[in-house]
């Protein structure tokens, strides 16, 4: 199983949302979470993967039975060095049970490493990073998602239900 995660932020609260599917071609969820964390820190330049995570691991935690695949709205590493992004930090929040696909839609400073994915009805690229994964199967995965445009739909799907009030 496959699980697409996002984040969605308001009034100091955090609404997390999942949706998982069974291959990566799939057009529907085969079920959708969503979660509500108070009391979120601020958000902190560079810092920003200590917003983030416990809202992700808090819906994750919802999920029977654990996915294989976690597909994240940002970077696993945020340049060639090996610096952890979000999902490199997901990835270790979760002992290394779930592989991480990070989809990124704007160039980091210093992502030259990420594989670019050019998806059907777009003109810029994704930018794809991945930790238990090897890289190029993961881009060749995001490549391959249901949708007729840049953004796939089960990603879109995982950000609408963020943006979602519980």
């Amino acid at each position: 199983m496959i699980a697409a995660v996002d984040v969605q932020y308001e009034e100091g609260c955090g609404y997390a949302a999942c949706v998982t599917f069974a291959d990566w071609t799939a057009s529907t969820a085969t079920h959708e979470y969503r979660c509500r964390q108070d009391s979120v820190g601020e958000y902190q330049p560079g810092e920003f993967w200590k917003r983030e995570l416990p809202c992700l691991v808090a819906v994750l935690a919802l999920v029977e039975p654990s996915p294989e695949v976690i597909v994240i709205d940002g970077y696993v590493w945020l340049d060639g060095e090996g610096r952890p992004g979000l999902g490199a930090r997901l990835f270790e929040a979760m002992g290394g049970r779930a592989s991480v696909v990070g989809v990124a839609k704007t160039a980091f400073r210093g992502s030259e490493h990420a594989a670019r994915v050019l998806r059907p009805g777009s003109q810029r690229p994704l930018f794809v990073t991945a930790q238990g994964i090897p890289l190029a199967e993961a881009a060749e995965h995001v490549g391959r998602m249901a949708g007729a445009y840049r953004i796939p739909d089960l990603l879109k799907r995982a950000d609408q239900l963020a943006r979602q009030r519980l």
